[in-house]
């Protein structure tokens, strides 16, 4: 059966938006007609649910840490990245009972936040149960680090197992970051990713120590490997940051996230765009503001044109799992159009996963969810005719 609805505006997303459009739905959420008020008028259709707001479609995270959600509210903000390294190691122990009902009510908030895809961090198998039954769709990304390079096979064979234990759910072998991880453990995982072209996620300049530690050895990471018992005598600073460090490092056949980019400058992308041309740039606003209180240069990788996802990172470094909560401090911050902050969180990232012939856009064939925006029209700001500014008010509510 076909049930009809509609709104103050439909956004496809790979088209463009629709003022009172008419989306046709099948019982399991398939797409079966995009309609403008017209066409359906014409159809004689009138049987139409009608919603004041926009109507999109689901959302994607490409950065998450489902793990991670019995920290909610346990780490303290504003540390920098290295204090909050140390806490979550600190606090991460807990019963397994905690961990996966933390994690059960994370992915259905993030259902009920209207998200439909999620690229997803893991140590561990923990997490499998829940992304089985969800009605999420997860890429787990195997995190692996090892800084000293003697113990890089142990690490990758304990890499390639978990990967293995998480069939039949998608997953890949990623570094962490280029700070954790040994040049022999970036090879080893290049290998094994190059067998079947997986995809890459990667931290990237996080924080200001990243790139102290590879241009000078200098910044706060000297005291987490303090910490952490890790004796970094062999490692030799390079002189240039740390993206710049680790770049060629990764293959340039694979997709690769890079994922915060809060320190990332001009210099950087130039070099990045040089040499790997199947980059995208993962925003975590949210997590940014909770970890080192600052947010990325968006005008300089706007005006890079790079490829832009949205992600939320974890609870233990933010307050929910909410890509609509994330495009709210970007329009909070930044003047962003609905448009291109509406692409990020959906098409972009569903073209990074790979899954855009089922997610991303509201086009005929797909069932990608269905989303109402409550949204306020900018009447101030219409600089051109058929274009509306839309500030997002943040109510939500899932259609389908």
């Amino acid at each position: 059966m076909v049930s009809y609805i509609s709104a103050s505006y439909v956004y496809p997303v790979s088209a463009a938006p629709l003022k009172d459009g008419v989306v046709a739905i099948d019982s399991e959420g398939l797409i079966k007609e995009i309609l403008t008020a017209t066409e359906a008028a014409s159809k004689g259709i009138t049987d139409i649910t009608y919603y004041k707001g926009a109507l999109v479609p689901g959302f994607v995270n490409t950065h998450c840490h489902l793990e991670l959600s019995h920290l909610k509210g346990k780490i303290a903000k504003h540390t920098g990245l290295p204090g909050f390294v140390e806490q979550v190691i600190r606090q991460r122990q807990a019963e397994e009972t905690e961990v996966i009902a933390a994690m059960e009510e994370a992915d259905r908030k993030m259902y009920e936040n209207g998200i439909v895809a999620v690229g997803d961090i893991s140590n561990k198998l923990i997490s499998k149960e829940v992304k089985e039954i969800s009605g999420i769709h997860y890429h787990t990304f195997i995190e692996t680090m090892g800084f000293n390079p003697v113990k890089a096979e142990e690490m990758i064979k304990a890499a390639v197992e978990l990967k293995n234990a998480f069939l039949p759910l998608p997953a890949s072998i990623v570094p962490h970051a280029p700070y954790s991880v040994s040049d022999e453990l970036f090879r080893q995982i290049r290998t094994e990713g190059e067998k079947s072209n997986d995809l890459i996620s990667i931290h990237n300049q996080e924080t200001p120590d990243e790139n102290a530690f590879f241009e000078h050895k200098t910044g706060s990471f000297l005291k987490l490997y303090q910490f952490l018992g890790l004796n970094i005598d062999f490692f030799e600073a390079t002189g240039k940051t740390s993206l710049v460090s680790c770049l060629s490092k990764l293959s340039t056949a694979q997709k690769t996230l890079l994922v915060h980019n809060t320190f990332t400058n001009k210099s950087d992308l130039d070099f990045a765009s040089a040499h790997h041309q199947s980059l995208y740039w993962c925003l975590c606003p949210n997590a940014n503001l909770y970890i080192e209180d600052k947010l990325p240069e968006l005008q300089l990788l706007q005006e890079a044109n790079v490829t832009i996802t949205l992600g939320t990172d974890s609870l233990a470094s933010n307050d929910q799992l909410s890509i609509i909560e994330e495009m709210k401090t970007l329009q909070d911050y930044f003047k962003i159009s609905f448009d291109e902050l509406l692409k990020w969180a959906t098409w972009n990232g569903a073209a990074f996963l790979g899954i855009e012939d089922h997610f991303g856009s509201l086009a005929v064939g797909k069932a990608p969810g269905i989303v109402l925006l409550e949204i306020v029209d900018n009447s101030v700001d219409n600089p051109v005719d058929n274009y509306v500014d839309i500030l997002i008010t943040g109510k939500i509510k899932r259609i389908a």
